[in-house]
């Protein structure tokens, strides 16, 4: 920071020392959290260990919950006091604006009703379309071929425009966070930004015109669903030419609710399906654990 003309300093090596954070500086971000932070804990909330934007507090079998992302706050409790309360103290401190029921957050879509809620990013699908041109094009019924291999030597490599206009569907992974059914095609393609080719983006394309025809596909998570754990695992022999490796992957259900997903290139490569499978397990059993 320059100095204001006419500011006497002490010394020509002086700098500012700032008393108020500014918004748009780099360590604002950090020093709101560190404040809001400090004011949950002091109500007796605790710092989720996994996840530090995830805020709990637990009092017998009551649970409040909170997700910061800057400062937009999702709150949920099982209990309407608790909520009441919190709200209340964080508008004396903060001064914050209360939106209601959740309906929409970060791209994500919130819908629900008595027995469940749905997720889905139909919006940021069909923003996607329109970015990429696509939005009249005609609708397949998967995302990707299921004999598709792709490999860096296949195909004619794109010129820097066209490669530009390929990286943007990297946009696509943040769409798997509501689209399990696209995880393994959208993965298997970010193999290749860094050197796309023609046949690269033909399955790029085909992605979207696979969600041109469902938009508003998404998650259901019901509230009666039991707590019961149970999951589903599978992999693919040596999907990757060039290297060789397989694909893990595997969903994990909450009762009726779907709460985890992977499709993962293995770090190994594996001479057998039974290596491979035995792999895909290993991972399942751990996100259960």
């Amino acid at each position: 920071m320059k100095p204001l003309l006419g500011l006497p300093l002490p010394h020509s090596n002086s700098i500012c020392k700032l008393h108020i954070s500014l918004y748009d500086l780099r360590q604002g971000g950090r020093q709101w959290y560190a404040k809001l932070s400090s004011f949950l804990i002091s109500n007796n909330y605790t710092i989720s260990t996994v996840d530090h934007s995830l805020v709990l507090k637990r009092i017998g079998s009551n649970t409040t919950v909170l997700l910061v992302y800057v400062d937009d706050i999702v709150l949920t409790a099982n209990d309407k006091a608790e909520i009441t309360y919190i709200t209340h103290v964080l508008d004396q401190h903060f001064k914050i604006k209360n939106l209601g029921n959740l309906t929409y957050f970060l791209g994500l879509e919130v819908a629900h009703n008595s027995s469940r809620i749905h997720l889905s990013q139909r919006k940021y699908t069909i923003d996607l379309l329109y970015e990429t041109s696509m939005q009249d094009c005609a609708p397949m019924p998967t995302p990707m071929k299921h004999s598709s291999r792709l490999s860096t030597t296949d195909g004619t490599p794109l010129n820097d425009e066209e490669a530009s206009a390929f990286r943007r569907i990297g946009r696509l992974i943040y769409l798997t966070n509501t689209r399990p059914d696209i995880s393994c095609s959208v993965h298997n393609l970010n193999q290749f930004v860094s050197a796309p080719t023609n046949n690269h983006h033909q399955v790029a394309l085909c992605i979207l015109r696979y969600l041109k025809g469902n938009l508003g596909f998404g998650i259901f998570l019901y509230n009666n669903s039991s707590i019961y754990l149970k999951a589903y695992s599978d992999s693919d022999l040596a999907t990757f030419p060039d290297s060789r490796k397989s694909i893990t992957g595997f969903s994990i259900f909450s009762g009726e609710s779907l709460i985890s997903w992977k499709s993962k290139k293995q770090q190994t490569i594996s001479k057998s399906s039974y290596g491979v499978e035995y792999r895909a397990l290993v991972a399942t059993t751990c996100e259960l654990q």
